[in-house]
């Protein structure tokens, strides 16, 4: 008779409790969605964000509409440094339909090495630093490194080095004019 009792409190404090933590439909909050952590390169990409020179985050759906170069680099990178008036020269002729994410992956540069390069030089990148590793997670293992995304947001390719200014212009210029909007 008391084990019945027992039973019988015990079920109805778990029923109790069952009720009060659920709680009816409207009462319960809304849980936000997750975005699951990308797997690919184009996952990485996508959902990339960096940090600018100003402290502002930076990422790549806020260009939307823009085809977007990210291009890791670093103030020692002669090749890298060589590629900068090619893509000058696009973002001028292009100012409506294409953004260079200027990247320093932090290899060896720090934020002031990046500021003091911005400041000496005319060129209108966006600069950033990769403070979320987007060149470790794509394993980017020297530089210059670039990443296209078209007009949409979708990642297009990736690649590695440089082919020389003339070639450089022709092949980025390719794939602005197949990638952008307008």
């Amino acid at each position: 008779m008391i084990r019945n009792s027992i039973n019988g409190i015990i079920c109805a404090l778990l029923l109790a409790f069952a009720v009060g933590c659920g709680g009816s439909g409207s009462e319960q909050t809304e849980q936000k969605e997750q975005v699951p952590e990308p797997t690919t390169d184009a996952g990485y990409v996508e959902q990339a964000t960096f940090v600018s020179l100003e402290g502002d985050t930076l990422s790549v759906d806020q260009f939307e509409g823009k085809v977007v170069m990210i291009d890791f680099w670093e103030t020692w990178c002669k090749p890298c440094l060589a590629s900068f008036p090619t893509m000058q020269k696009l973002v001028e002729e292009y100012p409506d339909d294409f953004v260079v994410l200027a990247v320093t992956p932090g290899f060896t540069d720090t934020k002031k090495d990046a500021q003091a390069f911005a400041e000496e030089n005319d060129y209108t990148f966006q600069y950033a630093m990769d403070t979320n590793k987007l060149h470790r997670k794509l394993g980017v293992q020297g530089i210059p490194f670039k990443v296209y995304v078209d007009a949409d947001g979708n990642f297009i390719k990736k690649s590695m080095g440089s082919a020389g200014p003339d070639e450089d212009y022709r092949i980025l210029k390719e794939i602005i004019e197949e990638h952008k909007d307008s």
